[in-house]
């Protein structure tokens, strides 16, 4: 469970790191899609402290083995708890953002590059700004998570 926990934490780091150093030099989509790909990471690592914690507490059976399972069972033991919610959701967005076919890459190498792909029949924009607020998103939702996990909350 701590584990995962520490997991989560050093893609963060990482996801910072790149935010805020790799963007501001470099200001591609490539740099995007492996912020995204860190903060799927991240997320699977707190899912899966989270369900562990459930197998303990008897809630569950076993931690399920695909992501969108992990997420699914989330959905269903945190049902009442809009933030559990709202995260497995851009869990989620950020699996298919990453595995979008089709990105187009506007302005990169300037302050305001953008990719846009098209998700479910409609547009996704990811900028800095937007990529910048998912991970502060994340970040009260990890802070959250260690709460829970140290039995806090």
């Amino acid at each position: 469970m701590m584990e995962s926990l520490d997991d989560a934490k050093e893609e963060l780091k990482r996801v910072d790191h790149l935010i805020y150093v790799s963007l501001k030099y470099t200001r591609t989509i490539d740099v995007f899609l492996n912020a995204i790909n860190r903060m799927i990471d991240a997320y699977d690592a707190m899912f899966t402290a989270l369900l562990k914690q459930a197998v303990e507490n008897k809630k569950l059976e076993e931690v399920p083995k695909s992501p969108i399972e992990r997420g699914n069972q989330l959905k269903e033991l945190y049902a009442e708890d809009q933030q559990v919610i709202d995260n497995v959701e851009l869990f989620f967005l950020l699996r298919k953002l990453h595995r979008a076919s089709g990105q187009t890459r506007e302005q990169e190498y300037r302050r305001h590059v953008t990719m846009r792909t098209i998700i479910d029949g409609k547009e996704e924009i990811v900028n800095i700004d937007i990529m910048t607020s998912y991970y502060h998103f994340q970040m009260e939702f990890f802070k959250k998570v260690k709460k829970i996990i140290l039995g806090e909350e």
